[in-house]
This record gives structure tokens, C-alpha cells and sequence, in this order.
């Protein structure tokens, strides 16, 4: 695999991406949601702080979603559906190299949307602090700018790196809807998935347990990625634990890539 020929389809991808009108609405948005929570913060005086890191966590998350699933389904498909996928697999690409570079140039694009919405985030908690700060500061359970915020913002983007993975999964041999169908579900019962592992509390079939076993595995489990609720309240957040979802994400990730590449190089385009 050649890392120059990966490297280019990125930033094709990134560029492409950036030149989507929809990306720039749903990031307008997320920041406009960002601002508007400071607005709502008042109706709770003093506990605004909580509910703006809530609503600007919940923004990111949310429309980072979005830009994942609707960008994400469309990498492949979108390639099939213009053609442009017979002059492509002409010239001297891999078609492992195509898909790689496919899911680098949108995590470039979640990357640099997450971190535009950050800062908009920490500016909206800064101007809080300066304006409120006085009255309000006594009763926060951490600052404004808190730095810890960061870890959640970074499970965020790992929650999004596996729902970029498993779009372009489905986008390698399905239509866009049901691409997008698929992965909105996942995604949802990926933050109930533990559920699953206790299954035998709830019914006494043995084959149903085993089921509820290997689907537990089998789907992503989300729900440990989500530390937005620790992180608001002050709760410590070790290290440890971010470093061991960090690797269960990144063989996650690497699974479904590889499965992707696997159906993608079977897949006749004659």
C-alpha cells in the first residue's frame, strides 16, 4: 500500500468535504446551539454552568453525528452512483488504499469541525465566566474553562471515528438509506450494548444468552466512550480508563476497515 496515493484521496476527501454546504450548515448550527445554551443557562441560575457544558457536549456529539453518517455513507456510494469509481480503479490505485483514504479524509473533516465547535465552546464558557463569573463561580463544581472537557470532546470524536468506520462499511456493498438506516441504528444500541452481556437475567433460553453474547461483541459498545456526564460534574476521568477505550476504539475501527476493504475488493463494478 502506498502512503502518497492514501495521503491524496484524504485530502481529496477533506476538500470535497469542505466544499459541502451541508457541513457548513450543521456546523453554523452546532455553534449556534452552543451559544443559544447560555441563553437557556439563565432559566437555572446558578447551575448555568452545568447546563451550558451539558447543551454544548450534546451539540457536538449531535451534529458530529450527523457529518458522520451523511458524509460517511456517501464515500463509496457516492463514487458508484457518478461512475467515477471505473476511472478511479483504473488508474494506479489500490482499491485498500481507496477505502483507507476514504475514512482518513472524513475523520480529517470530524476532526477539524470538532475542533471549530471546541472552541466556539470554551469562547461561549470563557465570556460566561467573565460575565457571571462573580456572582455564580462559588457555586461551580469546576472552572469554566475547564481543561477536563477536552477528554470528553476526545471520546466524542472516537464515538464518531467507529460510526465513520461502520458508514462506510454498509456503504460498500448497500444504498445510501439503508446505509444511513443501519448505522443510526447501530449507533443507538452501541450506547446499550452492555445490556446485552447480562441477557441471561432476563430470559433462560441458553441460545438466546449465547446470541445476546456474541452480538455483544460483535456490535460497538459506545456507552463507555460517553464521559460527558463525569466530566460536567467534576468526576474524575483516570487515565487508565481513557487509554482502554481508546485501544478497544482503534481495534474496532481496524476490524471494520479491513471488513470494508474485504467486501470492497470482492465487489464487481463491471
Amino acid at each position: 500500500m502506498t502512503t502518497g496515493v492514501v495521503r491524496t484521496i484524504a485530502v481529496s476527501v477533506f476538500r470535497e468535504s469542505v466544499r459541502d454546504k451541508v457541513l457548513y450548515n450543521l456546523v453554523f448550527f452546532a455553534v449556534l446551539l452552543i451559544a443559544v445554551s447560555y441563553l437557556l443557562s439563565q432559566l437555572t441560575a446558578g447551575q448555568d454552568m452545568k447546563v451550558i457544558k451539558d447543551l454544548g457536549l450534546a451539540a457536538m456529539s449531535l451534529f458530529g453525528l450527523f457529518i458522520a453518517v451523511f458524509i460517511g455513507i456517501g464515500l463509496v456510494s457516492k463514487e458508484v452512483e457518478k461512475r467515477s469509481i471505473y476511472s478511479l480503479l483504473a488508474k494506479p490505485i489500490r482499491r485498500q488504499e481507496f477505502v483507507i483514504g476514504k475514512y482518513l479524509g472524513l475523520l480529517l473533516t470530524l476532526f477539524v469541525n470538532l475542533a471549530i465547535m471546541a472552541i466556539a465552546y470554551y469562547a461561549v464558557l470563557g465570556a460566561v465566566a467573565w460575565v457571571d463569573g462573580a456572582w455564580f463561580r462559588p457555586h461551580w463544581e469546576a472552572p469554566a474553562v475547564d481543561p477536563a472537557l477536552l477528554k470528553a470532546i476526545a471520546m466524542i470524536f472516537l464515538q464518531l471515528a467507529i460510526v465513520v468506520a461502520i458508514a462506510l462499511f454498509f456503504s460498500t456493498f448497500s444504498s445510501p438509506m439503508l446505509a444511513a438506516a443501519l448505522t443510526f441504528g447501530l449507533y443507538v444500541v452501541g450506547h446499550f450494548n452492555a445490556d446485552l452481556k447480562n441477557f441471561e437475567t432476563v430470559v433462560d433460553s441458553k441460545p438466546v444468552v449465547y446470541i445476546a453474547r456474541a452480538l455483544y461483541y460483535l456490535l460497538p459498545n459506545l456507552a463507555p466512550l460517553d464521559v460527558k456526564s463525569e466530566v460536567v460534574h467534576a468526576v474524575p476521568v483516570p487515565a487508565t480508563y481513557l487509554l482502554l477505550n481508546t485501544a478497544y476504539a482503534v481495534v474496532y475501527i481496524s476490524v471494520v476497515v479491513f471488513a470494508a476493504i474485504f467486501i470492497f475488493a470482492r465487489r464487481d463494478f463491471k
